[in-house]
């Protein structure tokens, strides 16, 4: 393989991509869940005989990415390649060997081409329902929060471990779907296989292993290449979560030595009492894709990547809990991972790093019983808040970062559960000022349609602590969750009246740079499509905008619009006059 010259490891490399994304697509296809098939909360990927990530699909989720690739190793040291057979499959979901939650199952299948493993393939998704405590962050044990399954075989022989799934259908609120996404995550790994046979084939490969050489070589070097060209360095910063009984406090220190890079997340809060912890693997799978992400976003994410960058936390704090710590919620604190690393690398990245955002996917997990049957259903949905500002752009608005996870559309939802979406749109102000304006969070609401009463559990965050801005800019508005108006508790379980109106308003991005600085015609613009309000034009940007057209009139019209200069002028004037 190493006699390959450029062009054809080029289109080696292109081909494996390509058969990581089949297997995604007949994932997508086949799952039974929402969160699988609509929210693509999931992670595919390909590995070589030695258990080395070389290549992913073109979606999924860092949180399972990255803790998959780690994972890999741990299931093939409780079964060693010598113990497989063909049609074996491989599954667990124990957090602290995967992705952090006993909700994602991971499930690996070694590919056969005659009597010998040439690969595997691994897949990691969110399972709909696990049993124990319904999700939420409630939980003081690992125990409360569901069915936990060591790594063992799904399948043998290519027959279903009948006791296994018969034991998963007894402890789950929703077997079909559930043992659905299982048999979804086994077939689309066969698909996978058999597609690498056929490329192995045609190439004339009697081994993937060479080419993972090359290819996870490549990577690695690429990597250093890329830290090597930062300034050498200790870098420090710390953001803050609502936590759930008290706030949570993620300290970073990022130390940048010659071509290798250490990430020490020391000084962060002991871990908690509640379903908020984060395991280690799930600490590094967010740690590297920060990284990755802020300095060789276009180095292929496999092994070779991750070999410069060593992640440590402290053994039973909040970013590397023992058991048996509750980790249901491990997102609420993992998703601000990247937002505190590029908090941190800021000084040694001018300009090319992003204001704080909403950063955690509010997760949200409905439950009640339709009307005319009584049968329970439960729904598992997101929502996203707002991407922070960029230095030559604004931030991304209702975008799920940096989880990747998308929203459930409002037709899924209401014919799969007796819910009513009553509103899907923009928050208006929720976006922080600054030069360059922080994205929007959402606003959503949703009424029941069911029998009896019905519950949520909202776990959500930035609730009590605003996205911070850079260079000036300010914070984004903060999340709310509100039930007919009144505020209702995050990260529990909910029951609520049958006629109560449920709202979801997620968190806004925060800006960047001065907001008096913003082209005065940007915050026009703005105002007509609705991002931001005439009054916060004025107060927050210094921009006065009228409108001149009818007050009752229900279409206002771009034209209506225009910015009183004179007003602008003197308002800005008095700002930049003002005393310090």
């Amino acid at each position: 393989m190493a006699s390959l010259d450029p062009i054809t490891l080029e289109v080696l490399w292109n081909r494996l991509l390509s058969v990581a994304n089949e297997q995604q697509a007949a994932l997508m296809r086949t799952a039974f869940s929402t969160i699988v098939r609509e929210s693509q909360d999931l992670a595919c990927g390909i590995f070589d005989t030695r258990g080395q990530m070389i290549a992913q699909s073109l979606t999924g989720t860092p949180g399972h990415i990255n803790p998959m690739a780690t994972g890999a190793k741990h299931l093939l040291a409780a079964y060693p390649p010598e113990t497989l057979q063909p049609g074996d499959v491989l599954v667990t979901n124990d957090p602290w060997l995967t992705a952090g939650q006993v909700n994602d199952f991971t499930v690996l299948t070694p590919i056969f081409r005659g009597e010998t493993i040439v690969a595997y393939f691994a897949n990691c998704c969110h399972s709909p329902d696990v049993g124990g405590h319904i999700l939420s962050a409630e939980a003081h044990e690992v125990y409360e929060e569901g069915l936990r399954v060591p790594v063992t075989k799904l399948f043998e022989r290519g027959e279903p471990n009948r006791e296994l799934i018969k034991i998963i259908r007894a402890n789950v609120r929703t077997p079909d779907e559930t043992i659905g996404d299982l048999y979804a995550q086994a077939a689309c790994n066969a698909v996978g296989g058999r597609s690498l046979l056929r490329m192995m084939d045609e190439f004339g490969l009697e081994s993937i292993d060479p080419l993972a050489d090359a290819i996870i070589e490549r990577s690695e070097r690429a990597m250093r290449d890329a830290i090597r060209a930062l300034p050498d360095g200790r870098y420090e910063n710390e953001v803050w979560s609502d936590g759930f009984e008290e706030p949570i406090r993620i300290r970073v220190t990022v130390t940048v030595a010659g071509d290798e890079i250490t990430i020490d997340f020391a000084g962060s809060s002991p871990q908690s009492r509640r379903g908020i912890n984060v395991v280690l693997n799930y600490t590094h799978g967010y740690a590297s894709f920060a990284l990755k992400a802020a300095i060789s976003p276009e180095v292929p994410h496999n092994e070779g990547s991750f070999r410069p960058v060593h992640v440590t936390a402290p053994r039973g704090s909040i970013l590397n809990c023992v058991e048996p710590a509750a980790v249901a919620s491990r997102h609420l604190i993992g998703h601000f991972i990247p937002g505190a690393i590029f908090g941190a690398l800021a000084p040694a990245l001018p300009g090319r790093l992003l204001a704080g955002g909403a950063d955690p996917s509010w997760m949200s997990v409905w439950r009640g019983a339709w009307a005319h049957s009584g049968e329970p259903f439960v729904l598992t949905m997101f929502q996203v808040g707002g991407m922070g500002a960029r230095a030559s752009k604004d931030g991304l608005s209702a975008t799920g970062f940096p989880s990747g996870v998308a929203g459930v559309p409002a037709e899924v939802v209401e014919t799969l559960a007796p819910l009513v979406q009553h509103r899907r749109e923009l928050r208006t102000d929720s976006g922080g000022t600054g030069r360059f304006r922080g994205g929007l969070g959402q606003r959503t609401a949703f009424s029941y349609r069911g029998r009896g009463p019905w519950s949520v559990s909202a776990m959500v965050d930035r609730t009590r602590f605003g996205a911070q801005g850079l260079e000036g800019g300010l914070p984004g508005a903060l999340g709310e969750v509100l039930a007919d108006g009144a505020p209702l508790q995050p990260k529990s379980v909910i029951w609520l009246d049958p006629q109560a109106r449920v709202q979801l308003n997620t968190p806004g991005g925060a800006g960047y740079g001065d907001p008096h600085e913003r082209d005065p015609q940007r915050v026009l613009e703005d105002v007509v499509e609705g991002y931001v309000s005439i009054e916060a034009a004025a107060r927050d940007y210094g921009v006065v905008v009228r409108y001149l057209g009818e007050p009752d009139q229900l279409v206002r019209l771009p034209e209506h619009y225009a910015i009183d200069w004179e007003a602008t002028a003197e308002l800005r004037g008095r700002r930049e006059h003002a005393p310090s």
